[in-house]
């Protein structure tokens, strides 16, 4: 694999000396705080030729000898123009100001690069942070889980959930990423929160479709989250005290100019409120992120990124669960020459969980967690001004303890038990290239090669023939030493987008991705929870493949003020995972028996219009969708809506500056209630009456629609001091729709919870959230 890396840049590297090509590059910055930008548009007019800034704020654009204006446009800051006398090799870092500042020499342009519709890119979104901050939040807590969950082709589990769902898949089938490290569990509070903390955030992506090659391991979606480097420039800080969490964010230049840190906490303190009413059962939840980095030179930058974060539960002094995620980060950004750009990354990731009863006879305390370490690296080479390439090494390591039981006393009932360790390695190598064929046809085209290994210290069990015994039993037990591979599976992954300029602010994209994923999670519900586990590709359980086609209709109007798309998608699966009705996942040793894999397929179209400036702006959307599974083992064998296939889904969510002082915030949702399986009758069984299930998914809860409104007032004296304060005041589901969760049934009761029948079942309704106003005070300085 290293001789295939070594080879590759030797072939790319052979094309630098083209005569009378010569190359621009460098990096772009904020003017305020030294932030690197990511996704600046860099754009050559003369040539209708540009590139973009990449994830670390890189950009290189190989052209003909000559002298050009060169524009660099971002969201949310003025155009700069530049005259650049490309007669050699230029290296210019850019610095760009906010709208708000004033630099003598950027030009405003009358017209930004409309990013969206010239670009390769398609199923893309990124979000505004700075208006995701204006946007309600519930109990004042800004989360982008919650406002990735209002992007076309997206999908809600549900009030009070940090599950997502894209384009028809899992929420297991999603990659989140912070700082290029994996979180496997984003929740707090099971869902009411997500792990991200907005103070510290720069940067976020979800990519739906056309999935570049650099990115593999899940199905159906990509969540890139880049958090702040650290002012480098001058002192910092800011956070917000609401109703049920603080923090604080602090950054500052250890070095001016050269290096920097920052350092954020975040803490609920329900649990502080519950101690002051006597109660005994607390809950609480906290998150730190860290990131330091380090310029050496313009050729060699470094960073070292942290997050942990946890959960805590305690019933009493008798029963306590906890979860949580770490992750760590160390990058090194090298510029080997004015064309070819290397980043390199060690990760390291864990998520654990656990729970325990204090008790002398039946006390115990079970744990689970799932450890990751990866190297990767990847290169960039612009090869000249119509080509890009790309390309890249992957290596993971994973170990997965699905569970270990241990009694806390000697007294105890339990005896120690402890479930096998898995093992695996991840290979990916990639190569993609994005080419400009004509000046309306760009393409990126490439390939991903992923090459997964189970590999041992492990035992696999051999069971009888289904067929041949009603009941299974295991007959035999294969050994594997350490390092000892167990079972390999090697997948191509192509990846291919193109777009079709049609003039006038207007475009066609095409993309077809076909993805893998080797990480499953075992479940057999809708929303996952922090004490589901993982398990590897193994003997019994196969890769699951993903391949999508999706098209769109791209098309900005009045000088981009607004932005229109249209998508449409298919999306077939292979091996999708589930799980036989009835099936036993509790500490099951024999789990393999319950495996069920099949196939799914989603379509559908998404609908979008985005006002991207002015005093109001927003995002309105629509999407229709079905997603359907067929597994043999599940429903009888027939086929049936997946859990979270909501058909129609409306979202519309604005911000509106009254002026300086004052704004305001709305956003409205509704979708088609979710898929349900319910309790059509019961048999007697002895002195049981187990409940007679619907077919899988045979029933949908009532439509969900909410609104939620803010009001943000920024104090006049804000802007002569250096202190400014923020008030926000949030009013969340406003005219009290009484939302479903969930349903169950249970025995007929009278108002007092007395049994009328026990014969006769009702079914009842859980929803969770009333009119619930907040507010939260922000600051920095």
């Amino acid at each position: 694999m290293h001789r295939f890396l070594l080879l590759a840049v030797f072939f790319f590297l052979s094309f630098a000396s083209w005569s009378q090509k010569f190359t621009l590059n460098g990096y772009v910055r904020d003017a305020d705080n030294g932030e690197e930008l990511l996704g600046v548009t860099v754009y050559v007019p003369q040539l209708k030729a540009g590139t973009v800034t990449n994830d670390y704020g890189f950009y290189a654009i190989t052209l003909p000898k000559g002298t050009y204006e060169v524009q660099f446009t971002y969201v949310g800051f003025d155009t700069r123009t530049l005259t650049i006398d490309l007669s050699k090799d230029v290296s210019q870092n850019i610095e760009m100001a906010s709208e708000a500042s004033v630099i003598q020499e950027v030009v405003i342009e009358e017209k930004a690069i409309d990013e969206n519709v010239i670009s390769v890119q398609m199923s893309k979104n990124t979000l505004n942070m700075n208006q995701v901050r204006k946007l309600p939040a519930l109990f004042g807590e800004v989360d982008i889980i919650k406002n990735i969950q209002l992007l076309p082709g997206v999908v809600s589990a549900g009030e009070g959930t940090s599950a997502f769902f894209v384009r028809g898949g899992s929420a297991d089938q999603n990659l989140i990423l912070i700082d290029e490290a994996p979180v496997y569990d984003p929740s707090h509070l099971f869902g009411l929160f997500s792990v991200f903390n907005a103070d510290v955030i720069k940067d976020s992506e979800l990519y739906k479709g056309g999935i570049p090659a650099r990115f593999g391991g899940r199905l159906s979606s990509i969540l890139d989250v880049r958090t702040k480097d650290g002012n480098n420039k001058t002192f910092g800080a800011a956070g917000g005290i609401g109703l049920l969490a603080s923090r604080l964010a602090i950054e500052a230049p250890i070095v001016k100019d050269k290096s920097s840190f920052i350092i954020s906490g975040r803490r609920s303190y329900v649990d502080g409120f519950l101690k002051v009413a006597g109660e005994d059962n607390l809950v609480h939840f906290y998150d730190i992120n860290a990131k330091f980095n380090f310029r050496h030179n313009n050729k060699n930058r470094f960073f070292l990124a942290f997050y942990a974060g946890r959960d805590v539960f305690n019933f009493g002094d008798d029963f306590a669960f906890a979860w949580g995620n770490k992750t760590g980060t160390f990058r090194w950004n090298h510029l080997f020459n004015e064309r070819l750009f290397l980043n390199t990354s060690f990760i390291a990731s864990q998520f654990d969980y656990k729970l325990g009863l204090d008790d002398v006879s039946s006390g115990f305390e079970w744990t689970s967690d799932l450890q990751e370490m990866s190297l990767k690296n990847d290169l960039s080479y612009s090869l000249n001004e119509a080509n890009e390439i790309t390309f890249g090494y992957h290596l993971t390591g994973r170990r997965f303890s699905p569970g270990e039981i241990t009694p806390t006393s000697p007294e105890s009932l339990f005896t120690t038990l402890k479930q096998q360790h898995m093992y695996a390695l991840d290979h990916g190598i990639y190569l993609s290239n994005q080419q400009k064929l004509t000046d309306q046809l760009l393409v990126d085209y490439g390939v991903r090669l992923s090459i997964f290994q189970n590999v041992g210290r492990g035992n696999v069990y051999l069971y009888s023939d289904p067929r041949e015994n009603v009941k299974i039993e295991r007959i035999d037990t294969l050994y594997y030493d350490k390092g000892e591979v167990i079972k390999s599976y090697v997948n191509l992954e192509p990846r291919v987008s193109v777009r079709y300029l049609l003039g006038n602010g207007q475009s066609l994209k095409l993309s077809y991705n076909r993805m893998v994923q080797n990480t499953h999670l075992i479940s057999s519900g809708t929303v996952p929870i922090p004490f589901n586990t993982w398990n590897p590709s193994n003997y019994y359980l196969k890769p699951q493949i993903a391949d999508q086609i999706a098209g769109g209709y791209f098309r900005n109007f009045k000088d981009n003020l607004y932005e229109f798309s249209v998508e449409a998608f298919y999306k077939d699966v292979q091996n999708v995972t589930d799980f036989a009705d009835n099936a036993q996942l509790f500490f099951n040793e024999n789990l393999s028996v319950e495996y069920r894999q099949g196939k799914a397929w989603s379509y559908g179209t998404e609908w979008m219009v985005n006002k991207t400036s002015g005093k109001l702006t927003g995002m309105v959307s629509y999407t229709w969708s079905k997603s359907m599974r067929k597994i043999d083992g599940v429903n009888k064998g027939k086929e049936f809506v997946a859990n979270h296939d909501r058909r129609n889904v409306f979202n519309a969510q604005a911000t509106y500056d009254l002026n300086e002082k004052w704004s305001f915030g709305a956003v409205f949702t509704y979708s088609t209630g979710r898929p349900i399986s319910l309790s059509e009758g019961s048999y007697e069984y002895g002195s049981y009456r187990p409940d007679i299930l619907s077919e899988r998914n045979g029933y949908r809860l009532k439509d969900f629609h909410r609104l939620d409104l803010s009001a943000t007032l920024n104090p006049r004296k804000n802007l002569s001091r250096r202190w400014k304060g923020q008030w926000v005041f949030s009013i969340y589901n406003a005219y009290y729709r009484k939302n479903p969760f969930t349903i169950y049934t249970r025995a007929l009761q009278d108002e007092d919870g007395n049994v009328i029948d026990k014969d006769k079942k009702e079914a009842r309704l859980i929803y969770l959230f009333p009119v619930l106003p907040s507010v939260t005070y922000n600051f920095k300085f």
